[in-house]
């Protein structure tokens, strides 16, 4: 009879030994179903904030590319000078930046609508004033150059001129453009300007009417 019972005290100590076995089984898929399910979650929270994070960096790509530009903006407007606007600006939107046209402002020759660059230097002209220039991107450094390598390429050279030449000159007639023709084979060439003057029938008043128009090579 012992013996019966203490076998079916073992056999129930296995079925309890079973049953805690599946029991912890059990809990611990419970737990990992738990823990898989809350990784996923984080995951595709991380996700998410990754996706934000991008439509933010791209936001702030996209703000960037919005760029600003400097125009220098002169003649008739309120507030002449240096002004920033956006990218694909026009002149119109420089001539407001800069508080607006006086009453006196031509838009005759001036394109509102034009699409203005960065460094481009605006001029707007007066009614009735002639401009040769009005937009540009040039210096004025450069611009003075070219304007004095053009205002020297107009000039009589009084060393290589010829006859007719020397009659363009204002007070300059047939008889005083020979004698300077003269006067270049008997002395040579001229070392400066002045010494025009020492052609005969040229004096100080005829020299300051063409020293404006002369140069020596």
């Amino acid at each position: 009879m012992k013996e019966v019972r203490k076998i079916e005290k073992l056999e129930k100590r296995k079925k309890e030994i079973f049953l805690l076995v599946i029991i912890i089984i059990v809990a611990i898929g419970i737990i990992y179903s738990f823990f898989s399910e809350k990784t996923e979650n984080i995951e595709e929270i991380s996700s998410v904030q990754e996706e934000e994070n991008n439509v933010v960096s791209t936001n702030n790509i996209i703000e960037e590319k919005i760029q600003t530009i400097m125009v220098h903006i002169m003649g008739q407007v309120n507030n002449p000078g240096v002004v920033e606007l956006q990218e694909n600006a026009r002149i119109q939107d420089a001539i407001e930046a800069a508080g607006g046209t006086t009453n006196e402002a031509d838009f005759s020759k001036i394109n509102l609508a034009y699409i203005l660059e960065d460094g481009m230097k605006i001029y707007i002209p007066k009614i009735g004033e002639e401009q040769q220039t009005y937009i540009t991107k040039e210096s004025g450094i450069i611009k003075e150059e070219n304007e004095d390598e053009k205002k020297e390429e107009l000039m009589v050279n009084i060393n290589t001129a010829s006859k007719e030449e020397l009659e363009s000159l204002p007070g300059i007639g047939e008889s005083i453009a020979t004698r300077i023709v003269n006067y270049r084979k008997e002395n040579g060439k001229f070392s400066k300007i002045e010494d025009i003057q020492n052609v005969s029938g040229i004096g100080e008043a005829k020299y300051n009417n063409i020293k404006n128009y002369i140069t020596v090579k």
